[in-house]
């Protein structure tokens, strides 16, 4: 047995953490570059604690999902207030803008020498600005990922920038961040962080460390994810649902995703939708078609056994056809609208198909699916 575990150099978690970040930015840096949502509300406490230390900060909003042209913004801006620390503050667009832009602020040329799949994906060779990531939503654990995920309008593409140089130095997560999310974001994220704790258990990838995550995740999921979403005020919901994204941030760091993220990527590119709304409408048909293809082509595949694990974790009952009606049902009690609302098209699926078979996610599916498979899923999530 043979595996790596990498993560963020220190995980801070608990309601009220965010008070003990003044100490943290001291010791760190001396001039922040802060990224944050277009609603900087959110991230007032975090200029107040910055302004109360007397630590000067330039604030860079992040106006859409991350892409590669805010990026250039991000670290013409980092660069012109010679920024020595970044603080994303956010959900995982916040995040992973903020780390595309620490990890590139400090390496000559342009983001496609990095970008996998439509880039040349060198490695960066120069240590990224220090990343303290801060997350206000329970759904990408990218506050502990090594990567950051791009969308390029001229590939109409979403891929990533990766690097184990750009996992953040301080993972500050504080529950109480999460109260105000609205509940269909809650949805959104929710099950987003419940496929990163899902998928990796089934990956080729999946070692023991990353097993033990990913079962504790699914198990917190299963009982707060409802909660959390019916109850936004639910202390012990929302504390579960954080804990469940840092562990699929932790798993999916190591042990890679699937099929759901394989889909995720070329339609967070070529569509106006929310990364985890993809992800929750995706994730019982791919499931569903997972287990029939590895019962008809590899029945002695270990993730058969998986997914019957699944199922005594999320339902008490083990067995793969409890995995698949449990999300199932899950998605229509979340009210999880079809990829039709977002403009999806049948006319555009072998498009997405073959986008989708070339990206890294899908090569930790459990079983390489035939384009037909794939079809047949967008086919059920329209």
């Amino acid at each position: 047995m043979n595996f790596e575990f990498a993560t963020a150099s220190r995980i801070i978690f608990g309601s009220g953490k965010l008070y003990d970040l003044r100490a943290i930015v001291a010791e760190m840096g001396t001039r922040v570059l802060v990224i944050t949502a277009t609603t900087v509300t959110r991230s007032s406490s975090l200029l107040e604690l910055l302004d109360e230390g007397h630590i000067p900060y330039s604030v860079f909003q992040v106006t859409e999902e991350p892409s590669v042209e805010l990026v250039q913004a991000g670290i013409k801006q980092a660069r012109q207030a010679d920024c020595d620390l970044v603080i994303a503050m956010g959900g995982g667009s916040v995040i992973d803008t903020g780390k595309a832009i620490a990890a590139l602020a400090t390496n000559a040329g342009e983001p496609l020498d990095y970008l996998e799949v439509i880039g040349k994906g060198q490695p960066l060779t120069q240590p990224p600005l220090p990343v303290i990531a801060i997350p206000t939503t329970a759904g990408t654990g990218a506050e502990v990922t090594r990567n950051a995920v791009l969308a390029s309008h001229e590939h109409k593409v979403k891929v990533s920038l990766r690097s184990p140089l750009m996992l953040p130095r301080v993972a500050l997560v504080d529950p109480e961040l999460t109260y105000s999310v609205p509940p269909n974001v809650t949805a959104y994220t929710g099950m987003d962080a419940l496929t990163q704790v899902l998928e990796p258990y089934v990956t080729h990838l999946a070692n023991p460390l990353t097993d033990s995550l990913c079962r504790e995740g699914m198990a917190r999921a299963a009982r707060s994810l409802r909660r959390a979403y019916d109850d936004g005020e639910d202390n012990a919901a929302r504390e579960d649902m954080a804990l469940t994204s840092l562990f699929g941030g932790l798993a999916l760091a190591n042990a890679k995703l699937g099929a759901v993220h394989g889909f995720a990527g070329p339609l967070g590119g070529m569509y106006h939708a929310p990364h985890g709304a993809v992800c929750a409408r995706l994730l019982p048909f791919v499931t569903e078609v997972n287990v029939h293809a590895l019962r008809d082509r590899d029945p002695h595949n270990r993730a058969l056994e998986r997914y019957d694990e699944i199922g005594q974790i999320l339902t008490g009952t083990p067995g793969a056809e409890q995995v698949v009606a449990w999300v199932h049902e899950l998605g229509e009690a979340l009210e999880i609208p079809p990829l039709g609302e977002y403009g999806v098209t049948r006319a555009a699926i072998p498009e997405i198909v073959e986008k989708s078979a070339r990206s890294s996610s899908m090569k930790g599916n459990p079983i390489t699916l035939t384009h037909d498979e794939l079809a047949g899923i967008l086919e059920q999530a329209l």
